[in-house]
Protein backbone atom coordinates (compact mmCIF):
# COMPACT_ATOMS: atom_id res chain seq x y z
CA UNK A 1 0.00 0.00 0.00
CA UNK A 2 1.59 3.31 -0.79
CA UNK A 3 0.49 6.01 1.89
CA UNK A 4 1.83 9.61 1.03
CA UNK A 5 4.61 8.74 -1.52
CA UNK A 6 5.92 5.74 0.82
CA UNK A 7 4.90 2.15 0.13
CA UNK A 8 3.97 -0.01 3.14
CA UNK A 9 4.61 -4.08 2.97
CA UNK A 10 1.05 -4.49 5.05
CA UNK A 11 1.20 -8.07 4.44
CA UNK A 12 4.55 -9.01 5.78
CA UNK A 13 5.56 -6.31 7.92
CA UNK A 14 4.23 -4.65 10.83
CA UNK A 15 4.14 -0.91 11.46
CA UNK A 16 3.59 1.88 14.55
CA UNK A 17 1.05 4.30 14.12
CA UNK A 18 1.80 7.43 17.22
CA UNK A 19 -1.02 8.72 18.38
CA UNK A 20 -0.43 12.56 18.72
CA UNK A 21 -3.52 13.74 20.61
CA UNK A 22 -4.48 17.92 20.21
CA UNK A 23 -7.15 18.12 22.81
CA UNK A 24 -7.91 18.93 26.44
CA UNK A 25 -9.29 16.08 27.43
CA UNK A 26 -8.55 13.07 25.74
CA UNK A 27 -9.12 9.51 28.39
CA UNK A 28 -5.26 9.08 28.28
CA UNK A 29 -2.91 12.23 27.84
CA UNK A 30 -5.44 14.96 27.27
CA UNK A 31 -4.18 18.58 27.50
CA UNK A 32 -0.85 17.14 27.22
CA UNK A 33 0.15 19.08 24.52
CA UNK A 34 -3.09 21.01 23.39
CA UNK A 35 -3.40 24.16 26.28
CA UNK A 36 0.10 23.94 27.10
CA UNK A 37 2.69 27.21 26.64
CA UNK A 38 4.09 26.48 23.06
CA UNK A 39 1.66 23.64 22.33
CA UNK A 40 2.93 23.17 18.93
CA UNK A 41 6.47 23.04 19.70
CA UNK A 42 5.69 20.01 22.81
CA UNK A 43 4.07 18.58 19.20
CA UNK A 44 6.45 18.53 17.05
CA UNK A 45 8.92 17.38 20.27
CA UNK A 46 6.15 14.74 20.77
CA UNK A 47 6.78 13.54 17.08
CA UNK A 48 9.92 13.76 16.77
CA UNK A 49 10.35 11.11 19.83
CA UNK A 50 7.83 8.89 18.10
CA UNK A 51 9.54 8.81 15.11
CA UNK A 52 12.67 8.07 16.87
CA UNK A 53 10.97 5.29 18.63
CA UNK A 54 9.94 3.67 15.66
CA UNK A 55 6.40 5.17 14.36
CA UNK A 56 5.91 4.87 10.91
CA UNK A 57 2.78 6.63 10.89
CA UNK A 58 1.67 9.91 13.13
CA UNK A 59 -2.04 10.12 13.96
CA UNK A 60 -3.65 13.34 15.04
CA UNK A 61 -6.76 14.15 16.83
CA UNK A 62 -8.33 16.82 17.42
CA UNK A 63 -11.51 15.89 19.42
CA UNK A 64 -11.40 13.48 22.06
CA UNK A 65 -13.36 9.87 21.36
CA UNK A 66 -13.26 9.12 25.16
CA UNK A 67 -16.70 7.81 26.60
CA UNK A 68 -18.64 10.54 26.81
CA UNK A 69 -16.85 13.13 24.92
CA UNK A 70 -17.80 16.50 24.26
CA UNK A 71 -18.53 16.96 20.35
CA UNK A 72 -16.42 20.09 19.03
CA UNK A 73 -17.32 22.39 16.00
CA UNK A 74 -15.64 20.97 12.53
CA UNK A 75 -13.70 24.96 12.67
CA UNK A 76 -12.35 23.79 16.35
CA UNK A 77 -11.19 20.88 15.15
CA UNK A 78 -9.77 22.34 12.46
CA UNK A 79 -8.14 25.06 14.47
CA UNK A 80 -6.50 22.16 16.29
CA UNK A 81 -5.38 19.93 13.93
CA UNK A 82 -4.09 21.87 10.79
CA UNK A 83 -1.37 23.89 12.08
CA UNK A 84 0.32 20.86 13.72
CA UNK A 85 -0.37 18.61 10.36
CA UNK A 86 1.34 21.69 8.20
CA UNK A 87 4.34 21.98 10.85
CA UNK A 88 5.00 18.34 11.22
CA UNK A 89 5.40 17.99 7.38
CA UNK A 90 7.85 21.22 7.17
CA UNK A 91 9.59 19.45 9.77
CA UNK A 92 9.77 15.44 9.47
CA UNK A 93 9.57 12.88 6.81
CA UNK A 94 6.97 10.47 8.09
CA UNK A 95 3.13 9.48 6.91
CA UNK A 96 0.50 12.03 8.11
CA UNK A 97 -3.04 10.52 9.56
CA UNK A 98 -5.71 12.56 10.93
CA UNK A 99 -8.25 11.08 13.06
CA UNK A 100 -11.93 12.48 12.00
CA UNK A 101 -15.19 11.34 10.84
CA UNK A 102 -15.78 14.77 9.57
CA UNK A 103 -15.50 15.61 5.94
CA UNK A 104 -14.88 19.12 6.67
CA UNK A 105 -12.28 18.81 8.75
CA UNK A 106 -10.54 15.88 6.45
CA UNK A 107 -10.76 18.27 3.43
CA UNK A 108 -9.13 21.14 5.40
CA UNK A 109 -6.29 18.80 6.92
CA UNK A 110 -5.21 17.36 3.19
CA UNK A 111 -5.00 20.66 2.30
CA UNK A 112 -2.91 20.87 5.11
CA UNK A 113 -1.01 17.95 4.34
CA UNK A 114 -2.09 14.90 5.83
CA UNK A 115 -1.61 11.23 3.88
CA UNK A 116 -4.41 8.91 5.55
CA UNK A 117 -7.79 9.85 7.20
CA UNK A 118 -8.40 7.22 10.13
CA UNK A 119 -12.47 7.62 10.81
CA UNK A 120 -13.86 6.15 13.72
CA UNK A 121 -16.71 5.72 12.49
CA UNK A 122 -16.21 3.82 9.25
CA UNK A 123 -17.89 6.31 6.82
CA UNK A 124 -21.38 6.08 8.15
CA UNK A 125 -21.35 9.56 10.31
CA UNK A 126 -20.69 11.84 7.39
CA UNK A 127 -21.30 10.18 3.81
CA UNK A 128 -19.08 12.84 2.03
CA UNK A 129 -16.04 11.57 3.91
CA UNK A 130 -15.75 8.48 1.07
CA UNK A 131 -15.71 11.16 -1.71
CA UNK A 132 -12.87 13.28 -0.18
CA UNK A 133 -10.84 9.97 0.68
CA UNK A 134 -11.27 9.26 -3.20
CA UNK A 135 -11.03 13.00 -4.49
CA UNK A 136 -7.25 13.10 -3.38
CA UNK A 137 -6.77 9.49 -3.94
CA UNK A 138 -5.79 8.90 0.15
CA UNK A 139 -5.14 5.84 2.24
CA UNK A 140 -8.03 5.30 5.20
CA UNK A 141 -8.58 3.36 8.18
CA UNK A 142 -11.85 2.66 8.47
CA UNK A 143 -13.31 1.13 11.95
CA UNK A 144 -15.80 -0.48 13.19
CA UNK A 145 -18.22 1.10 15.64
CA UNK A 146 -22.40 1.07 16.75
CA UNK A 147 -25.07 2.52 18.51
CA UNK A 148 -25.98 -0.06 20.70
CA UNK A 149 -28.90 1.39 21.87
CA UNK A 150 -30.61 1.54 18.68
CA UNK A 151 -28.85 -1.42 16.86
CA UNK A 152 -28.16 -3.77 19.34
CA UNK A 153 -25.94 -6.88 18.14
CA UNK A 154 -27.55 -9.98 17.03
CA UNK A 155 -24.83 -12.11 16.41
CA UNK A 156 -21.66 -10.57 17.52
CA UNK A 157 -18.66 -11.65 14.82
CA UNK A 158 -20.72 -11.95 12.19
CA UNK A 159 -22.50 -8.04 12.92
CA UNK A 160 -19.14 -6.54 13.32
CA UNK A 161 -17.96 -8.31 10.28
CA UNK A 162 -20.93 -6.80 8.15
CA UNK A 163 -20.35 -3.71 9.92
CA UNK A 164 -17.49 -3.52 8.24
CA UNK A 165 -17.86 -5.11 5.20
CA UNK A 166 -20.87 -2.34 4.53
CA UNK A 167 -18.18 0.54 5.22
CA UNK A 168 -15.81 -1.34 3.09
CA UNK A 169 -18.54 -0.88 0.39
CA UNK A 170 -19.61 2.81 0.97
CA UNK A 171 -15.50 3.37 0.32
CA UNK A 172 -15.70 1.37 -2.84
CA UNK A 173 -19.05 2.66 -4.49
CA UNK A 174 -17.40 6.35 -3.94
CA UNK A 175 -14.51 5.56 -5.58
CA UNK A 176 -11.82 4.72 -2.69
CA UNK A 177 -9.48 2.10 -4.42
CA UNK A 178 -9.53 -1.32 -2.33
CA UNK A 179 -5.87 -0.70 -2.13
CA UNK A 180 -6.19 2.10 -0.06
CA UNK A 181 -8.42 0.37 2.41
CA UNK A 182 -7.35 -0.95 6.53
CA UNK A 183 -10.00 -1.85 8.79
CA UNK A 184 -10.01 -1.42 12.21
CA UNK A 185 -11.84 -3.68 14.88
CA UNK A 186 -12.87 -0.45 16.91
CA UNK A 187 -11.70 -1.92 20.87
CA UNK A 188 -13.51 0.46 22.60
CA UNK A 189 -16.39 1.46 20.66
CA UNK A 190 -19.74 0.09 20.87
CA UNK A 191 -18.36 -2.86 22.51
CA UNK A 192 -18.80 -4.23 26.69
CA UNK A 193 -15.33 -5.39 28.40
CA UNK A 194 -16.10 -8.83 27.25
CA UNK A 195 -16.90 -8.10 24.06
CA UNK A 196 -13.57 -6.32 23.32
CA UNK A 197 -11.66 -8.83 24.66
CA UNK A 198 -13.14 -11.25 21.75
CA UNK A 199 -12.70 -9.20 19.45
CA UNK A 200 -8.78 -8.77 20.30
CA UNK A 201 -8.49 -13.01 20.95
CA UNK A 202 -10.75 -13.49 17.72
CA UNK A 203 -9.69 -10.75 15.28
CA UNK A 204 -8.78 -13.56 12.55
CA UNK A 205 -12.31 -13.74 12.12
CA UNK A 206 -12.08 -10.24 9.84
CA UNK A 207 -9.60 -11.96 7.41
CA UNK A 208 -11.85 -12.62 4.73
CA UNK A 209 -12.27 -9.41 4.60
CA UNK A 210 -8.65 -9.44 2.57
CA UNK A 211 -7.59 -6.08 4.30
CA UNK A 212 -4.64 -5.00 6.20
CA UNK A 213 -6.04 -4.28 9.90
CA UNK A 214 -4.99 -1.86 12.48
CA UNK A 215 -5.50 -2.92 15.90
CA UNK A 216 -5.94 0.29 18.77
CA UNK A 217 -5.75 -1.06 21.84
CA UNK A 218 -3.33 1.60 23.70
CA UNK A 219 -4.31 2.06 27.33
CA UNK A 220 -7.95 1.31 26.51
CA UNK A 221 -10.44 0.58 29.53
CA UNK A 222 -10.27 -3.21 28.36
CA UNK A 223 -6.23 -3.38 29.29
CA UNK A 224 -7.81 -1.09 32.78
CA UNK A 225 -10.13 -3.55 34.17
CA UNK A 226 -8.23 -6.71 33.19
CA UNK A 227 -5.29 -5.14 35.16
CA UNK A 228 -6.92 -3.21 37.71
CA UNK A 229 -4.95 -0.49 36.50
CA UNK A 230 -5.17 3.63 35.93
CA UNK A 231 -4.65 4.94 32.42
CA UNK A 232 -0.91 5.81 32.81
CA UNK A 233 -0.24 2.12 34.02
CA UNK A 234 -1.67 0.40 31.32
CA UNK A 235 1.43 -0.40 28.85
CA UNK A 236 2.41 -3.48 29.82
CA UNK A 237 -0.85 -4.54 29.46
CA UNK A 238 -1.23 -2.25 26.01
CA UNK A 239 1.90 -4.95 24.85
CA UNK A 240 0.82 -7.55 25.40
CA UNK A 241 -2.29 -6.73 23.12
CA UNK A 242 0.26 -5.77 20.59
CA UNK A 243 2.15 -9.24 20.82
CA UNK A 244 -0.99 -11.17 20.34
CA UNK A 245 -2.61 -8.84 17.73
CA UNK A 246 1.07 -8.67 15.43
CA UNK A 247 0.53 -13.23 16.14
CA UNK A 248 -3.18 -12.77 14.51
CA UNK A 249 -1.99 -10.66 11.63
CA UNK A 250 -2.14 -6.99 12.21
CA UNK A 251 -0.50 -4.68 10.45
CA UNK A 252 -0.59 -1.77 12.04
CA UNK A 253 -0.50 -1.19 15.66
CA UNK A 254 -1.81 2.48 16.92
CA UNK A 255 -0.15 3.26 20.13
CA UNK A 256 0.89 6.54 23.06
CA UNK A 257 4.04 4.68 23.81
CA UNK A 258 6.01 3.96 20.51
CA UNK A 259 9.51 2.45 21.66
CA UNK A 260 8.91 -1.12 23.95
CA UNK A 261 5.68 -1.46 21.31
CA UNK A 262 7.69 -1.20 18.49
CA UNK A 263 10.56 -3.48 19.82
CA UNK A 264 7.38 -6.15 20.86
CA UNK A 265 5.57 -5.36 17.63
CA UNK A 266 9.14 -6.49 15.80
CA UNK A 267 9.14 -9.65 18.04
CA UNK A 268 6.28 -10.70 17.69
CA UNK A 269 6.58 -10.49 13.97
CA UNK A 270 9.78 -12.34 13.65
CA UNK A 271 8.06 -15.21 15.97
CA UNK A 272 4.96 -15.16 13.24
CA UNK A 273 7.19 -16.08 10.53
CA UNK A 274 8.86 -19.14 12.15
CA UNK A 275 4.95 -19.87 12.85
CA UNK A 276 4.03 -23.97 11.32
CA UNK A 277 2.98 -27.07 12.10
CA UNK A 278 5.87 -28.47 14.19
CA UNK A 279 4.41 -31.88 14.20
CA UNK A 280 5.07 -31.91 10.74
CA UNK A 281 8.99 -31.89 11.56
CA UNK A 282 8.51 -34.71 14.46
Amino acid sequence: MIIGDRVFNLKDEVYIMGILNITPDSFSDGGAIYGSKNHIDNALKKVEEMINDGASIIDVGGESTRPGYVQVSDDEEIYRVCPIIEKINDNFDVVVSVDTYKSKVAKEAVSAGAHMINDIWGFKADRDMASIVALNNLSCCIMHNRDLENNPYTSFYKDIFEDLKESVEIALSAGVKEDKIIIDPGIGFGKSYEQNLDMISNIEVLHPLGLPILLGTSRKSVIGLTLNLPVDEREEGTMATTTFGVLKGCSIIRVHDVKKNYRAAKMALELRRHMRDATLFM
